[in-house]
């Protein structure tokens, strides 16, 4: 016969052993979207090491989903990626003014110190990389970028060369495709992308020819340098400028084709001739 006092005894032992099987499982705390609480090896995945099975579960059972739900923050672009991709997250970085420089389509230095202010800027972590997270977060502050913001510098696929082109040795300069190619003979030895006059100050389109070449002219009427000057109609010349290498297609000329390569068009103006054809077309 069991006393009322061995009946206290069974109920303290049945009430612990219930306690102990509630405190089995300890709670993760919960972090923002992708990422994991401070000092765990990666984002997602819960130690294991010490840890009791929970209640009606052996250890070779499939363990449960995450208590946040949210899979790890993923790696998009890092420094050395290239390509089209690379070339919006840079023009978006321009929109929010962490990056100035125009999109090239390299992640380099640049674009490594922008996403790193970025990061910082909006509390996330400053890796210098861009993870979906860090993405996500700029998409929401940007618009889509336009064909010009994704070449604000250059960089765009030349247009098919206009058939005048296609004989003897010719500037032939696409103002829809912003480039100019040089060739010989139907052959593209080199091509660069141009800049053309503003609004009130136009190139002129059509067939001309060099007719005076100027290594280091100066313009008389805007007291502007104008290096390795091929002019083609009046004051009208294609020009290395400084402008266009800084600034883009955030500014314009006051008629002439501006090239921002240096080392390209200093290639070009050692080949080219008095008498060289130079075509300008839509």
């Amino acid at each position: 016969m069991r006393t009322a006092g061995m009946w206290r005894t069974v109920a303290a032992a049945t009430a612990l052993a219930a306690l102990t099987v509630v405190s089995g499982c300890t709670i993760q705390p919960a972090g923002p979207p992708g990422t994991s609480p401070a000092g765990s090896p990666s984002a997602g995945k819960a130690s294991s090491a010490g840890a009791p099975s929970p209640a009606g579960r052996s250890p070779g059972d499939a363990k449960p989903p995450s208590s946040a739900g949210q899979p790890a923050s993923k790696v998009l672009w890092s420094p050395g990626d290239r390509g089209g991709e690379v070339r919006e997250l840079q023009a978006r970085l321009r929109q929010v003014e962490w990056l100035y420089e125009g999109p090239t389509g390299t992640y380099d230095a640049s674009t490594v110190y922008a996403v790193k202010g970025f990061q910082g800027k909006r509390g996330l972590p400053k890796t210098g990389t861009t993870d979906s997270v860090t993405w996500q977060r700029l998409l929401g502050m940007t618009r889509e970028p336009g064909k010009w913001d994704l070449y604000a510098s250059g960089g765009q696929p030349a247009a098919k060369p206009d058939p005048r082109c296609m004989t003897g040795r010719v500037l032939c300069i696409s103002k829809t495709s912003r480039t100019l190619r040089w060739m010989i003979d139907g052959r593209t030895v080199s091509t660069m992308a141009v800049r053309f006059g503003a609004q009130y100050t136009p190139t002129r389109e059509g067939v001309f020819t060099v007719y005076f070449k100027s290594r280091h002219h100066v313009s008389t009427l805007y007291d502007s340098p104008m290096p390795y000057a091929m002019f083609f109609s009046g004051g009208q010349a294609v020009h290395y400028s400084a402008d266009f290498a800084g600034t883009g297609y955030y500014g314009g000329s006051h008629g002439c084709v501006n090239v921002r390569d240096e080392g390209k068009i200093a290639a070009m103006y050692s080949q080219v001739r008095d008498g060289d054809k130079v075509v300008i077309y839509w």
